[in-house]
């Protein structure tokens, strides 16, 4: 299978897809595995995957050298590395207390000389299918907690950027008692995976989050679905409109919009709707490629050519409906790559497909409110529900506009923050998700099943317990 290069837009690498015997092969393989990693304490379990993230930080150069031809970014992908490697230092360090939390131990019940303990028991192999916008981020964040709780693990990345598999395989391979690999495939390979595990996490677009989600039901495991987004900004009036300027654009285009809690939709107050503007469009103006330098500049190509094409068909859309485009509107080609500059939309209606579908592109479609209640509803009408964000004078008042959204996450005065804070647990409303949290405790307790240890330790009940006669004693 041939891969194109986002920069250059040649086919300048290949894969091999695993087909069903050496998918079945590899199964057999990692639950084997298993057993004897299952068989450590957390504890050990951790400090193995700490050699691990040592591994990755001996590979780096030539991980980030794949990341780096994967996504046609230089800085994100460094930062990527530190991200997973940090992501493992803090793992070491809570996932041990949490599972000891977890697992009570002798608990009274509601029957006197009955109490009851509760084990966590790993599912044995997890299945995970990651996307292209975040390569490595997104392969290994629930890789890393499964193995904390005792699981293998096969991953199976987007064949959109496979290139980082192979120098991450070495890593992996430095650390022997690893039950994890990494497979190359696309998504026949990942169709063929759900009958062989147990436990299927997956993130990417809805249409195939729900194919997934269909295939683990047939197959009767649980799944963790993180999906799309239409994530939406509501600035209120008391915001101070250049402040709110910049974290939009920011919010909205790192990645070159290609993260799905990017700001897709911008509800600006009237009142500060046009100072706003005029600094939005300022500041996207002075937005940089990173052409012909890769270490310039700051936004890469697209990553999918498929992407850039959805992204123009929706600009079209929207002007051919009537929307102002004040900055950027057309994807640009250059050495091969395709880039769109941060594009601003004003005049936008609820009819536009730039409103109603995601994106993933740095397009920011601006629409004014007159009162809190309007931009309430209109950043709640969607099919969507991953996060939000309130801009405002102060916290209390840009709280009590985020408690009305229907999305599992808010940044208050911020954009995007679910990418800069995993305590916080959260849930996907909508066609956003569906399943347990990654993040926060339940990102690494999803792993487990419970078993009940349920213990009389006075006499017994008999069978006279439940004889008619009794019965009838106690009615009366």
């Amino acid at each position: 299978m041939k891969i194109r290069n986002p920069r250059t837009g040649e086919d300048d690498y290949a894969i091999a897809p695993m087909d069903g015997a050496g998918l079945a092969t590899c199964a057999a393989e990692m639950r084997e595995r298993q057993i004897a990693w299952a068989a450590y304490s957390p504890s050990q379990r951790c400090k193995i995957i700490l050699r691990f993230a040592d591994a990755i930080e001996r590979h780096r150069d030539a991980i980030a050298n794949a990341l780096i031809l994967d996504t046609g970014r230089a800085a994100i992908s460094q930062i990527e590395i530190d991200g997973v490697v940090g992501m493992i230092k803090r793992c070491e360090g809570s996932a041990p207390f949490m599972i000891a939390r977890a697992s009570a131990k002798d608990r009274p019940t509601s029957i006197s000389n009955v109490s009851a303990s509760i084990q966590l028991v790993p599912y044995p192999l997890v299945g995970v299918i990651s996307p292209w916008n975040f390569p490595l981020t997104l392969a290994l964040i629930d890789a890393i907690s499964a193995l904390a709780a005792g699981c293998a693990v096969i991953v199976k990345p987007s064949e959109i950027t496979p290139r980082f598999i192979r120098p991450l395989m070495a890593a992996i391979a430095e650390v022997g008692e690893l039950p994890l690999t990494i497979i190359e495939g696309d998504g026949s390979t990942g169709a063929a995976m759900i009958p062989l595990i147990d436990y299927v996490a997956f993130t990417g677009s809805v249409k195939t989050g729900r194919a997934v989600g269909v295939a683990a039901a047939s197959a009767f495991i649980p799944a963790s679905l993180e999906l799309g987004g239409k994530d939406s900004m509501i600035i209120l009036a008391s915001a101070d409109p250049v402040t709110a300027a910049e974290i939009a654009l920011r919010a909205s285009v790192v990645n070159s919009g290609q993260a799905c809690q990017s700001i897709e939709r911008v509800y600006i107050a009237r009142a500060i709707a046009e100072p706003f503007l005029v600094a939005l469009a300022e500041k996207a103006k002075a937005v940089r490629f990173n052409y012909p330098d890769i270490n310039g500049g700051d936004l890469g190509p697209f990553i999918s050519a498929a992407q850039a094409d959805i992204v123009q068909a929706q600009i079209d859309d929207a002007r051919a409906k009537g929307a102002h485009v004040l900055t950027g509107g057309q994807v640009e080609t250059l050495g091969g790559g395709k880039y769109l500059r941060p594009t601003v939309l004003a005049s936008v209606t609820p009819d536009m497909s730039v409103i109603c579908d995601e994106t993933f592109g740095p397009v920011i479609p601006v629409t004014l409110f007159d009162n809190e209640d309007e931009a309430i509803d209109m950043a709640n009408d969607t099919i969507y529900g991953l996060s939000g964000a309130v801009i405002a004078g102060t916290v209390q008042e840009a709280e009590a506009v985020g408690a009305r959204l229907n999305v599992g996450a808010v940044s208050i005065n911020d954009g995007a923050l679910t990418t800069m804070v995993w305590e916080a647990e959260k849930s996907s409303f909508g066609l956003s998700g569906l399943g347990p949290s990654r993040m926060g405790e339940s990102g690494l307790l999803r792993f487990f099943r419970k078993r009940a240890m349920i213990r009389q330790t006075g006499a017994a009940q008999s069978l006279a317990a439940y004889a008619e006669n009794c019965a009838k004693s106690n009615r009366s």
